[in-house]
């Protein structure tokens, strides 16, 4: 069985000679493997080393950017350019451990289809460990999937995972969330966790930032994708109840007598009245965009065929 490594670099010079050393030696010898490094736009001399081990090994490729297009976007394009029936994706800056490497493997056979790592104990200063804590506390109360690390970049797959998910922005946070989504078996394994050797993180609350709107994204691609009228018909039905109701009990009390033209409610019962035909219009725009981009394959995806 071929597996494959895809590993995202950006500014890991002094980290990728070794990392490639403990693969070799950590890959199980039943397997064959390739490594897959996915330049990203880096500024040091890490494109020069894995031109340098590309060139001393085969299984080595080497996938350069023309710029820095994140993480999401080099995870896509290594998976494309691989061959194993089983992919792996790890961080470039030994944080992760290759010895672990037979530990997925074996989870696998167990009949998982991805294979997510927790980093426990987790070595990283607070100022990264705090957020990452709230952001899987809230992403495990939004979706349900009871995993402790999301966005651990230590991961093993099955190639048709890899196939069917689709990444870009800050997605990568998301992999078990979006392979859960379609209908993938996905666990964990607790992971040994280095502290960063050489260079210097790239997290910055920039990114928690992000990583909290694609949360939003990952969760409307999850439920509504398929049926957006269920989302904004509910906003617009519950508006334009509300806006009803209002007018109809300023009508009853113009009724009475009272003048309701400079009352306030007026205006806040008409307002809701529009805002819900704007969200019941956006959710028959949603529909008809999504009738016309969405593949028949989109809709489902196969576990076995027996013909």
């Amino acid at each position: 069985m071929l597996i494959s490594f895809v590993i995202p670099t950006y500014n890991e010079e002094q980290s990728l000679e070794k990392l490639y050393s403990l693969i070799a030696a950590h890959t199980p010898a039943e397997h064959t493997f390739e490594i897959i490094f996915v330049d990203d736009g880096s500024t040091d001399g890490s494109l020069a080393v894995m031109k340098q081990l590309h060139g001393q090994d085969s299984r080595v490729k080497v996938i350069r950017f023309r710029r820095n297009f994140g993480k999401a976007a080099a995870l896509m394009a290594g998976f494309a350019h691989s061959d194993g029936e089983i992919i792996f994706t790890m961080d470039a800056d030994l944080q992760d451990d290759p010895e672990e490497i037979p530990s997925f493997l074996a989870k696998l056979d167990e009949g998982y289809d991805l294979v997510s790592g927790w980093k426990y104990p987790r070595l990283d200063p607070i100022t990264k460990t705090a957020p990452s804590k709230l952001a899987n506390f809230t992403i495990r109360a939004g979706t349900g999937i009871k995993l402790h690390d999301f966005n651990c970049g230590y991961k093993a797959m099955r190639r048709e995972v890899a196939k069917e998910i689709k990444l870009y922005g800050e997605l990568h946070r998301y992999v078990p969330v979006l392979a859960f989504g379609r209908g993938f078996s996905v666990t964990e394994i607790k992971v040994r966790h280095h502290p960063r050797q050489f260079g210097h993180s790239k997290y910055g609350f920039k990114r928690l930032a992000r990583g909290l709107y694609d949360f939003i994204t990952v969760i409307f691609l999850l439920q509504y994708t398929r049926r957006p009228m269920h989302f904004f018909g509910g906003l617009g039905l519950a508006s334009l109840v509300a806006g009803v109701l209002i007018d109809l009990y300023l009508l009853g009390v113009w009724f009475t007598g009272q003048s309701i033209g400079t009352r306030p409610l007026l205006t806040l019962g008409t307002l809701l009245i529009v805002v819900g035909a704007q969200f019941f219009s956006l959710g028959l725009l949603a529909e008809m965009i999504s009738y016309s981009i969405l593949s028949r394959e989109d809709e489902y995806t196969i576990r076995e065929v027996l013909e």
